[in-house]
């Protein structure tokens, strides 16, 4: 038998002349003859499978709370041990509450003989009877509505007094120690009644009558401030806390702070778009008159639990989207501009980092794969700490238009060297709008992440590349935390690959090997600085110069391998080689043999 059967089979064998119909049981009140009601009193019990208030009970003349099945076997004398879903080994919440000697139980009772016509016309708009103000006991002082804080000990020592029409005129009456902070529960027993059940904690006393008029259990407090007072552990027992505040944003802020404290079991009511700034529930029971039930209903149903995961709905969409964004031609644009390294890597995706010896071309390299994807209209963002911006721009202008940079600076170069630049200098003209190089050496993520948001905003695209030159120069706050520095650097950028669609190239400083020399076979524990490197790339490689540092360059051929050592998709092994287009500062990539 099941829990839901379970708790079915617990009422049927314990009330008399128990009937079910759809998704109710009905059977005679137990306990209405020894309450002094009507004895012929009705008893409905709520049992619908799917529904958040399975097992909930009430008696039709309010002769007892209404409650959940550990609630109902405390009031029958029934073993808590044969309701289902009984805990034995549970601890109760244990409070140690020293309440004040005095209380206003005979105060309260007097004020509700004091109920005008007025008064009770005013609460008859929203559907409200008087049979449930004589439960909640709220009275009037001759000025005031009076809604007493009942304690868990079932005496009230303080009551909020509300001037009718007036919300923002109010006292407190009572024991002061009982109507501040925590404390501040109208009809707070509910609590206790709803154990391992559903219950609505409401903003403001108002809101929470119109739900208890349809027989709903819940407890409020009188304003959105009091939400962040509210101790968790109250709801520890509680299985889901529907939480219903005012259209406001106040209110929801306040909502979203004491969601976040109780967890996942709340579920806050959402407001439909358009209606008036501070509706309520309330309003909601006189706008809708006998359809406040159904519209209650429609609000439950389209609650979703305060989780820190979106909906499977959500998730499934956009798990499609990103599908979708993969097949396009922004995703498959993601490539460097090298044959043999874009079909080793597929692309340039995810976190992709290429440590290499110093003054091995590592900057070269980069430039001209960030400047080659700029020209093609992919975003590129340079964070660079080794050259500075006027270096970089000369290198592309020079790789462009195939002079040096020593005949760019003088401008002394023919007519067809002029033609050629001419062409160079429009093309990097219209890559600026997509290149952007950032020296700032402030940089923090949450900087890191407005670039990117500029850039795609001014751009119009979906993805783009970020280069960090090096990672081992990002700013720490510490030399001496560079190790953990480095490490939380990796994290932030996997945060920054997974939210924004972007795609790192980074540079990464060797480590050196034996004879403090940078000859060591390339393999994963060469970068220098960060065990996380192997955890954080997607794509680690090492750019491994076959040359000799010391001779001139003008000498020799001045000539790297690249090894991809580690990959999350790909199989490592030599990717290509690269020789120096001296004196264009370009690299050409070559077939090993």
């Amino acid at each position: 038998m099941d829990q839901h059967e379970a708790i079915a089979s617990l009422y049927r064998r314990n009330l008399s002349n128990p009937q079910v119909e759809k998704n109710f049981l009905t059977a005679d009140c137990p306990f209405c003859r020894a309450k002094g009601f009507d004895p012929q009193g009705r008893f409905v019990v709520f049992l619908k499978r799917e529904g958040f208030f399975h097992g909930y009970f009430r008696c039709l003349n309010r002769c007892v709370p209404g409650g959940f099945p550990l609630w109902f076997a405390k009031l029958s004398g029934i073993d808590p041990a044969q309701v289902p879903g009984f805990d034995p080994d549970r601890e109760p919440l244990l409070k140690k509450t020293d309440y004040p000697v005095t209380n206003l139980n005979q105060e309260i009772r007097s004020f509700q003989g004091s109920m005008t016509s007025a008064l009770l016309a005013h609460f008859h708009e929203a559907g409200i009877e008087e049979e449930l103000l004589a439960e909640q006991a709220v009275g009037f002082n001759g000025r005031y509505l009076v809604y007493p804080y009942v304690q868990e000990d079932g005496n009230c020592y303080a009551a909020r007094c509300v001037f009718p029409g007036r919300k923002a005129d109010f006292f407190w009456h009572g024991d002061e120690t009982t109507f501040a902070g925590k404390s501040r529960i109208f009809n707070v027993q509910d609590i206790g009644y709803c154990e391992n059940g559903s219950l609505f904690l409401c903003e403001g006393e108002d809101n929470l009558l119109a739900l208890k008029q349809l027989g709903y259990p819940g407890v409020a407090v009188p304003d959105h401030q009091n939400l962040e007072n509210i101790d968790p552990q109250q709801f520890a027992f509680i299985k889901t806390l529907f939480l219903v505040t005012t259209n406001s944003g106040e209110s929801d802020i306040s909502m979203r702070k004491v969601a976040s404290r109780i967890g996942y079991k709340v579920r806050p009511f959402k407001w439909p778009v358009g209606l008036a700034k501070e509706y309520t529930l309330w309003q909601l029971a006189k706008d809708k008159g006998k359809n406040f039930r159904s519209a209650v209903s429609a609000l439950i149903k389209s609650s979703r639990a305060f989780s820190p995961f979106a909906t499977p709905a959500r998730e499934h969409d956009r798990f499609f989207e990103q599908l979708s964004m993969e097949a396009g031609t922004s995703y498959a644009a993601l490539r460097s501009g090298f044959p043999l390294l874009d079909q080793a890597l597929d692309g340039i995706h995810g976190i992709n980092i290429i440590g290499g010896a110093p003054k091995s071309g590592k900057s070269m390299f980069m430039i001209q794969m960030a400047t080659e994807m700029a020209l093609r209209k992919i975003p590129v963002l340079y964070y660079d700490f080794e050259n500075g911006r006027q270096k970089i721009y000369q290198r592309t202008l020079s790789r462009l238009s195939r002079l040096s940079t020593e005949a760019i600076r003088q401008h002394e170069f023919g007519e067809m060297e002029e033609e050629r630049y001419e062409q160079a200098c429009s093309r990097f003209k219209e890559m600026l709008t997509f290149f952007r190089v950032i020296n700032d050496r402030q940089v923090t993520p949450e900087i890191m992440r407005r670039h990117i948001d500029f850039i795609r905003h001014e751009t119009n695209c979906e993805y783009t590349v970020v280069v960090i030159d090096s990672l081992h120069k990002l700013p720490f706050k510490d030399f001496s935390e560079r190790r953990t520095g480095i490490d939380a650097w990796l994290r932030h950028l996997e945060s920054i690959r997974d939210e924004l669609h972007v795609s790192f190239l980074v540079i990464s400083e060797l480590s050196r090997g034996n004879g403090d020399s940078y000859g060591e076979t390339p393999h994963l524990g060469v970068f220098k600085g960060s065990g996380d490197i192997e955890y954080s790339a997607d794509n680690a490689m090492v750019l491994f110069p076959d040359w000799d540092p010391l001779r001139s360059v003008a000498e020799q051929q001045r000539k790297n391998k690249l090894w991809l050592v580690a990959s999350r998709e790909h199989s490592p092994g030599l990717v290509a080689d690269y020789e120096l287009d001296y004196p264009f500062w370009g690299v050409v990539e070559r077939e090993h043999r």
